[in-house]
């Protein structure tokens, strides 16, 4: 299963979930993907969130000296510029915990067996579905060259402050 960040031409984001990219491909092509806000057609992937860290402490202010700054307005409700508002930290992580806890539970843990399922999956020698597991960089970097996707995905582990 592969999710894509999409975005319509009035630029209302929302994600997609496909079987694979060429899923995508063929949707987009046959006009099947409408945004959910105004119904638009005209639809495009948009640079996803892969990789959240904490921010570097900065000596500068977070507010800018100027409040009449438009930046400072960008991407909160009700700005003239229609972007999201920013979300937190906390926030980006609950959806993160949310997006891999719903992988999980909708996913068969093939475990050890992860590349060699794989490989029965695309050659259609088992049947079609999401699976996970675990992949040596070898056995991933090697399913990538036969052409089967795969996406490696991090467990994130709460810290204990």
């Amino acid at each position: 299963m592969i999710i894509f960040d999409l975005s319509c031409k009035q630029e209302h984001p929302f994600e997609g979930w496909f079987q694979s990219l060429s899923s995508y491909d063929s949707q987009i092509e046959a006009g099947l993907i409408s945004c959910p806000h105004c119904g638009s057609t005209e639809i495009r992937r948009v640079p996803s969130v892969v990789h959240m860290s904490k921010p570097a402490k900065s000596a500068h202010p977070t507010e800018p000296k100027n409040s009449s700054d438009p930046a400072r307005h960008a991407g909160t409700p009700g700005s003239s510029t229609g972007l999201p508002a920013t979300r937190t930290q906390a926030e980006m992580f609950a959806a993160f915990e949310q997006l891999m806890s719903s992988i999980v539970s909708n996913s068969e843990d093939v475990g050890q067996n992860f590349a060699e399922e794989a490989r029965r999956i695309h050659y259609l020698e088992a049947p079609v579905r999401s699976i996970l597991g675990e992949a040596s960089d070898e056995e991933y970097e090697s399913l990538l060259d036969e052409g089967i996707e795969v996406l490696r995905l991090p467990i994130v582990k709460k810290s204990i402050n």
